[in-house]
């Protein structure tokens, strides 16, 4: 693949991002990892990619975890992350570390998307 086309993938990738295909996105990604790592690219669009591969990632854990937040609201006022984390791993098939569960937490509420505090390692909805 020369460097038009590796460019022309990552534009790919970013619609598919901008349509919250995120799942879709870190497939080619990581077909494009996989590219990159047999290329010769410069460090620009090395760069892109692995930028667009950490963004993806993130921006899929916050998908899944605010809809299973969601559910949980309508029948709780709180939630632990532990609790939450196994029921991401139970229902979502997601598996991800507490640190990260609650930083990608963290950007939710950043982004208006939730409405809820951290206290210590409960989420309390209002």
């Amino acid at each position: 693949m020369n460097t038009d086309e590796f460019r022309t993938k990552l534009e790919e990738v970013q619609d598919l991002m901008r349509q919250e295909k995120y799942k879709k996105a870190l497939y080619l990604l990581e077909e494009l990892k996989e590219i990159e790592q047999t290329g010769d690219f410069d460090y620009s669009l090395t760069h892109k990619l692995y930028q667009l591969i950490s963004n993806s990632k993130s921006l899929y854990n916050q998908q899944k975890i605010l809809n299973l937040i969601t559910q949980i609201s309508q029948k709780e006022d709180s939630v632990s992350l532990v609790d939450l984390n196994q029921k991401l791993k139970e229902q979502e098939n997601l598996d991800i570390e507490l640190s990260i569960l609650k930083r990608e937490i963290e950007i939710l509420i950043l982004r208006s998307l939730l409405k809820c505090q951290i206290d210590g390692d409960t989420l309390i909805f209002y």
